[in-house]
């Protein structure tokens, strides 16, 4: 994969760089600029080497239409915060605005392109489609730098197809996502990882290729339920995927077979309803009632997971334990961060936060990010990744 050094001396050249902005908004108010924060390297690096600074980027779905609540401008704002530095927002991705804004650019400017996914060409299934639209982005920049990790295993416009066109390398972000996640290939053991998150469905890659390489697999959140539920347990009306049942015991019995350990919760916490002020108890994972709804693993499995992880010397984590937006049910999620942290202090691990919502709750819940050896920025890329597959995005850079 060719890195940033590979692309030689880009003083005054302009450099399109494709970043990962997709934050979370209140309005216009971004509540988590953790991906923003780790684009700033490779914008910092390319602006100090005398670099034209062209930022791409999406946030949200507006589906290929203009959606003024989806603009970029909020995080032009708080981008130019952080750089210390003005961030011009182009009215566009690839028009006259865009074109006259870059322009007019000094070595060390940054401009940053309207939402990439404005435009339908650029999540577009119609390969020719893309790639001239593509062209019409690359015909700003004489160099592309591929640092939005969270969009490498999609084929898009802004981050494969623009590869193609110019001289194509691997920002700082994504060079160091690449280094930490292939530690999960020949890992040091034992190798544990942590699956939460909604669906069993969204991880059923992952767990099958996990089963071949993982010591250890520690099953919570939603997902859980489906496991409880193969297991001939009551669930109540937790979330259940009842079409993945089979499939979940399926893993079960490879994993017995392979010597994979499987962790699941002994206690659940049971609620009345779906709600941050619920009343809730904690019960057996055998006996959780017919009318409460699990919404986080409970005390004593808080407990066992926690120590499951430090017994590790790689760990990688995707997915909360629990509603962590709900103080009562943070609990889970919460054992888990400190699980990791106690594992790289004490045990001398490799701890990876395999980003999304795992990675909005180590900041939401008030962690200290630098006591993880990784936190990465996306979520579904980091999944696909650890099952193995091959990642559009970084396969357009060898």
């Amino acid at each position: 994969m060719k890195t940033l050094k590979d692309l030689g001396n880009v003083s005054g050249k302009r450099v399109l760089v494709r970043a990962d902005f997709n934050v979370p908004l209140d309005g216009t108010t971004i509540t988590d600029d953790g991906r923003i924060r780790a684009a700033l390297p490779t914008i910092n690096a390319l602006r100090e080497a005398g670099a034209k600074v062209i930022v791409m980027a999406h946030l949200g779905r507006p589906k290929g239409q203009v959606v003024p609540e989806l603009s970029l401008a909020p995080v032009a704002a708080r981008l130019g915060e952080l750089l210390g530095a003005p961030v011009t927002l182009a009215a566009d991705t690839y028009g006259e605005d865009a074109q006259a804004k870059v322009a007019a650019m000094a070595d060390g400017d940054v401009v940053l392109l309207e939402n990439v996914r404005f435009n339908p060409e650029e999540t577009s299934k119609d390969a020719e489609e893309r790639a001239a639209y593509a062209k019409k982005i690359a015909a700003l920049g004489d160099a592309f730098v591929s640092d939005g990790f969270g969009v490498v295993h999609r084929a898009q416009g802004s981050n494969y197809d623009v590869a193609t066109d110019l001289p194509a390398a691997a920002g700082l972000l994504v060079e160091k996502e690449v280094t930490a996640l292939s530690k999960t290939n020949d890992p040091e053991r034992p190798l544990t990882v942590v699956l939460g998150g909604s669906k069993v469905s969204d991880k059923l890659g992952v767990i099958s290729n996990l089963l071949n390489k993982a010591d250890r697999l520690v099953i919570g959140g939603g997902m859980v339920f489906t496991f409880l539920k193969a297991l001939g347990y009551e669930v109540g009306k937790s979330l259940l995927e009842e079409d993945q049942v089979a499939t979940v015991q399926g893993y079960l019995e490879k994993a017995k077979e392979n010597g994979v350990e499987i962790v699941l919760p002994t206690d659940i916490l049971a609620a009345d309803s779906f709600a941050a002020d619920t009343a809730y108890e904690a019960v057996p994972a055998d006996a959780i009632p017919a009318d409460k709804i699990g919404l986080d693993i409970g005390p004593d499995s808080q407990k066992l997971f926690h120590d499951k992880i430090v017994d590790s010397k790689t760990v990688v984590w995707n997915g909360p334990m629990g509603v962590f937006e709900f103080p009562n049910f943070a609990g889970g999620t919460r054992a888990v961060a400190q699980g990791l942290i106690d594992a790289t202090a004490e045990n001398g691990a490799f701890s990876i936060v395999g980003g999304g919502d795992s990675a909005s709750a180590v900041r939401n819940l008030g962690f200290d990010e630098s006591k993880f050896s990784h936190i990465s920025t996306g979520g579904g890329a980091s999944l696909e990744f650890l099952e193995g597959k091959t990642l559009p995005g970084l396969s357009v850079l060898d």
